[in-house]
């Protein structure tokens, strides 16, 4: 039976609320290190019983307030460039209102079937690369041409589908613009609050999103996502670029697992 809270319907049971507010508490710390906090928000949310397009829409809200704590956090720090942070901002927010708005549309089964291979890649790449970002490099690309491009094509596919988007970011920016492990986690973190915030205004428009326990479990993820903020400043690269690995495997394996994955479907049919 439906819980309230203050007045307002949450759509699930009180208990599931609970466990969602706790999710989203260690979805927001993991998130603010190394991206990949709908890995946890996601099943939690589809395990208490919401529906698919809601608990993707629920979570675009919850996931906002994370990842806003996390870029407010690392701005106050001093490690976000504002002459960077409005392009790359406005590519990434332009982005996951087109990647919304055409969701319905998106060939989602190719990106379910390219995704955690492409996943695993860059979990391989990080793992075997340990002096990844642990300085500034010439960039590859010009800031005008990662924005328009690579910046606008991962916040449409944020929009579109989500999973990975801010170790896509996190990746794009060290090795396509130079940018230090650090400087990119925190220049992550603003496109990752703007392809999330576009798509929010998609999402809140359709009416999918479960407004109570989405500001519930948002008020849990800000938390989370300061003390994870915190422990990437006073530990760095050494705790980040394990995470990234551990992130970007586990967010592969759940997507491969799947039934709707080639992978997850052989699985389920060795089983039968």
């Amino acid at each position: 039976m439906p819980g309230t809270f203050m007045g307002f319907d949450l759509g699930v049971s009180a208990l599931a609320a609970l466990g969602l507010v706790l999710a989203a508490f260690v979805a927001g710390f993991v998130d603010a290190i190394a991206g990949g906090g709908g890995l946890i928000t996601v099943p939690a949310l589809l395990l208490a019983g919401v529906p698919p397009v809601g608990a993707i829409a629920t979570n675009k809200l919850q996931g906002t307030f994370g990842v806003a704590s996390s870029a407010l956090s690392f701005y106050r720090a001093g490690r976000i460039d504002r002459a960077l942070v409005l392009p790359l901002f406005g590519a990434a927010f332009g982005g996951g209102i087109v990647g919304a708005l055409i969701a319905h549309l998106a060939p989602t089964g190719f990106l379910r079937l390219v995704i955690p291979f492409l996943l695993v890649a860059i979990a391989l790449y990080v793992a075997m690369s340990p002096k990844l970002g642990d300085a500034e490099a010439r960039p590859r690309l010009s800031l005008a041409t990662f924005t328009g491009t690579v910046g606008v094509g991962i916040g449409i596919y944020d929009g579109v589908f989500g999973p990975g988007a801010g170790t896509f970011y996190l990746i794009g920016l060290i090795l396509l613009c130079g940018f230090g492990m650090m400087r990119a986690v925190a220049h992550t973190k603003m496109m990752n609050l703007a392809s999330n915030l576009g798509a929010l205004i998609f999402f809140l428009l359709a009416g999918h999103i479960l407004i109570a326990v989405g500001l519930m479990m948002g008020a849990a993820s800000a938390t989370g996502a300061w003390l994870g903020v915190r422990a990437s400043l006073r530990f760095g690269p050494r705790l980040v670029r394990p995470l990234v690995v551990i992130v970007a495997l586990a967010m592969a394996l759940r997507l491969m697992l799947d039934t709707s994955h080639p992978v997850g479907a052989w699985l389920r049919g060795l089983g039968s």
